[in-house]
């Protein structure tokens, strides 16, 4: 690889085999949904093609993707997260921690593990209207307070309840509690 057109050349051609392959097409099938010859595709895939704007634009909407994910490296489709590199914040004092599960900011969701200590509290923050949080717990009992209510979740109990309503976690038991939290965020309306 000599030059950086080269370098982008082999980036299409693997790209494009591992998501041809990945819907189940053959180079035909691609090529008649792109409405390109299937020698085109062929070049392409072996790198050797010079495909214009137009057809890589073609080929990233036929193959639901971006045309920067067509040229870009290959990601490997796993990413470890060690327990020292996750983001955790403290609350009340440090009785209350809250590990971020998710390492990619996801528009649409957040996933956190909570672990209360017994006797203390942690506020909820309450999310746009349309939004849906999960609470599973996996140890301990949590109860949860949601405008007046009381829910008291114990060990492989979910609440699912909106998210954008006032809401308090309180461990009342003597083990730590700990929690999953998902909270299904509702889209931004412009």
């Amino acid at each position: 690889m000599d030059t950086n057109m080269d370098l982008l050349s082999h980036h299409l051609a693997n790209n494009l085999v591992e998501l041809r392959q990945r819907r189940n097409l053959t180079q035909s099938a691609l090529a008649k949904l792109v409405d390109l010859p299937r020698s085109t595709i062929a070049n392409l895939e072996s790198g050797t093609g010079n495909p214009s704007l137009a057809n890589l634009a073609r080929l990233s909407s036929a193959l639901q993707t971006s045309i920067d994910q067509l040229l870009s490296p290959q990601r490997t489709s796993a990413t470890l997260i060690k327990a020292s590199e996750t983001p955790i914040q403290e609350r009340s004092q440090g009785h209350v921690k809250v590990f971020k599960l998710l390492p990619d900011k996801l528009p649409s969701m957040e996933i956190d593990r909570m672990e209360i200590e017994p006797g203390f509290t942690m506020k909820g923050i309450p999310h746009a209207p349309g939004t849906k949080e999960y609470f599973h717990c996996v140890q301990g009992e949590v109860t949860v307070k949601i405008s007046g209510a009381e829910y008291v979740v114990k060990k492989g109990d979910t609440l699912a309840f909106p998210g954008q309503v006032s809401h308090t976690y309180v461990n009342s038991g003597k083990v730590l509690g700990i929690g999953l939290s998902v909270v299904v965020l509702a889209p931004l309306s412009i």
